[in-house]
């Protein structure tokens, strides 16, 4: 596994994953291949409520395994979403490097409530 130095890079592809969170257990958002030669760098992650009268509650964390595995690190835990707005998680003044073997999941209270939008870019 070895990351690419960001310096001499040959491509900068910028991707978006949405991922309606349909159930209450955890979902992938992004995933970094264990042996992928690439490094994502997130720029943002926001979190909609669909749901026109109740506030839902998400947690969305980083964890030391792809399609995640391994241990997960909160970043944002059960923070409530009011319903019809929406949360930044993460904005281009808080980037994340997702290395290799690395993911990015999200946890919602209540189910068919909430929608995870994750904008960045695949670096290789």
């Amino acid at each position: 596994m070895s990351a690419p130095n960001i310096v001499n890079v040959a491509t900068i592809t910028g991707k978006t994953a949405v991922v309606s969170l349909s159930s209450t257990n955890a979902t992938t958002i992004v995933s970094n291949a264990a042996s992928s030669s690439k490094v994502f760098k997130i720029n943002s992650i926001t979190v909609a409520n669909v749901d026109g009268t109740n506030a839902a509650d998400i947690t969305v964390s980083y964890y030391s395994q792809d399609d995640i595995g391994g241990t997960a690190t909160e970043i944002v835990k059960t923070v409530s979403v009011p319903a019809d707005s929406t949360l930044v998680v993460v904005d281009k003044n808080t980037s994340i490097y997702l290395e290799e073997d690395k993911s990015i999941g999200a946890q919602a209270a209540v189910a068919n409530d909430l929608k995870v939008l994750c904008s960045y870019e695949e670096i290789s």
